[in-house]
C-alpha cells in the first residue's frame, strides 16, 4: 500500500519549497557566474597595443612599401571575408553606401577589420532564411503550438523574421551604444590633460600619445581612439584626415566638436588651451546636467519596483500574522 506525499507548504497557493528550491539555483547560478567572471577578467592593454600596433605598421607599410608590396597587402584579404563578398556580388546584393555604412558602423563599435561589413551584410540575408525556415517548418509542418490561433502563429513568424534580419544592425548598435557611452564620461578628462599637455608645450601628437598613456586604465577606449590618433597624426601626409578619422570612429557630437577646434587650430593657429579649457567646461557642465536628470528620473523609475516588489513583501510581513490569528481562531471556533 502506497503513501501519498505529504503536500508542502503554500503561500496564496503557490509551493513554498518550490519558489525556495527555484531561488536557490538562481541564485547558485549567479554565484557561479560571479566566480567566472572575477577569475577570467583579463587586462584589455594587451589587446589594445596589438591592435595600435598592426595599425601602425599598416601606416608604416603604406608610406615606404614599393608598389608591388602595396598591391600584395591590398589583395592579401581574409578569405572569409572575400568569400562572403564574392557570394553576396554574385547576387548583386553588394551596394557601395550600404558597405561604407556597416564599416563605418564597425569602426564605431571598435572593430578594426573593414573586411566584416561583408559578414554583416550577409548575416543579415542568412539568418532570416535560417530561423524563418526553422520556424515556419515548426509552426505549420511540425504543429508546435496546436492550440495558438492563425493569427498568433503569423506574428510568431513575422516577429521571428524581422528579429533576425535587424539582429545584426541591433548587435552593432548596442556596441556603438556602449563604447560612445564609455568615451562619453571620460571626454571631459581628457581634455584636462590635453590642456594641460598643451601648456606644457608637447605638439598635439605628443599630447595625444600621453593623454592615451595617461587614461588608458580608466578609459580604454577613449585611450585606444587617442592613441590611434596618435599614430595617424605622425604618419599621414594630411593631418585634417587623422582628425577626421577619429570623428568618424566615434558616433558622438562633442567628438566631432574637439575634432572641429583641432582643424582650426592647426589651420589658423589660435591658441590650442584656452579653446580646449573652454570644451572641457562645457563638457562637465553637461555631463553633471545628465547626472541630475537621472537623479531627477529615479523617483519615477522607483514606483513600479516600489509597487510590484517592496510593498507586497512588506504587506505579507506586516498582515501575514495577524492574517494567520485569525484564520486560527475561525477555524477553531
Amino acid at each position: 500500500m502506497s503513501i501519498a506525499p505529504t503536500p508542502g507548504p503554500t503561500l496564496l497557493g503557490v509551493d513554498v519549497i518550490m519558489v525556495a528550491t527555484f531561488l536557490a539555483a538562481v541564485a547558485t547560478f549567479a554565484v557561479l557566474v560571479a566566480i567566472y567572471a572575477a577569475t577570467t577578467v583579463k587586462d584589455p592593454m594587451a589587446k589594445r597595443v596589438k591592435a595600435l600596433n598592426e595599425r601602425r605598421e599598416q601606416l608604416k607599410a603604406g608610406i615606404v612599401a614599393s608598389t608591388s608590396k602595396r598591391r600584395r597587402n591590398i589583395t592579401n584579404k581574409n578569405e572569409m571575408a572575400d568569400k562572403v563578398r564574392g557570394f553576396l556580388g554574385s547576387l548583386k546584393m553588394l551596394q557601395d553606401e550600404q558597405v561604407e555604412k556597416a564599416q563605418k558602423r564597425l569602426m564605431q563599435a571598435g572593430i578594426r577589420s573593414k573586411d566584416l561589413a561583408f559578414v554583416v551584410i550577409f548575416a543579415r540575408l542568412v539568418l532570416p532564411l535560417v530561423f524563418g525556415t526553422i520556424i515556419i517548418l515548426g509552426v505549420y509542418a511540425l504543429d508546435w503550438f496546436p492550440h495558438w490561433s492563425a493569427l498568433k502563429r503569423y506574428g510568431l513568424v513575422a516577429a521571428t523574421l524581422l528579429l533576425s534580419y535587424k539582429a545584426p544592425d541591433l548587435w552593432l548598435k548596442n556596441k556603438v551604444t556602449k563604447r560612445t557611452h564609455a568615451i562619453r564620461k571620460g571626454l571631459p578628462d581628457a581634455l584636462d590633460l590635453l590642456v594641460i599637455c598643451a601648456e606644457a608645450g608637447l605638439t598635439v601628437d605628443a599630447a595625444f600619445n600621453r593623454v592615451a598613456r595617461e587614461l588608458g586604465k580608466a578609459y580604454p577606449e577613449l585611450g585606444d581612439e587617442f592613441a590611434l590618433t596618435s599614430i595617424e597624426l605622425g604618419f599621414l601626409t594630411d593631418r585634417r584626415s587623422a582628425f577626421e578619422n577619429l570623428a568618424n570612429r566615434i558616433d558622438l557630437e562633442a567628438v566631432r566638436g574637439v575634432v572641429t577646434t583641432m582643424i582650426q587650430t592647426e589651420k589658423y593657429g589660435t591658441p590650442l588651451a584656452s579653446a580646449l579649457r573652454v570644451l572641457a567646461a562645457e563638457f562637465r557642465n553637461e555631463r553633471m546636467m545628465r547626472a541630475e536628470e537621472k537623479a531627477a528620473r529615479l523617483p519615477a523609475i522607483m514606483t513600479v519596483p516600489l509597487i510590484l516588489f517592496i510593498l507586497p513583501t512588506l504587506f505579507i510581513v506586516i498582515l501575514g500574522p495577524a492574517a494567520c490569528s485569525i484564520s486560527d481562531n475561525l477555524l477553531n471556533r
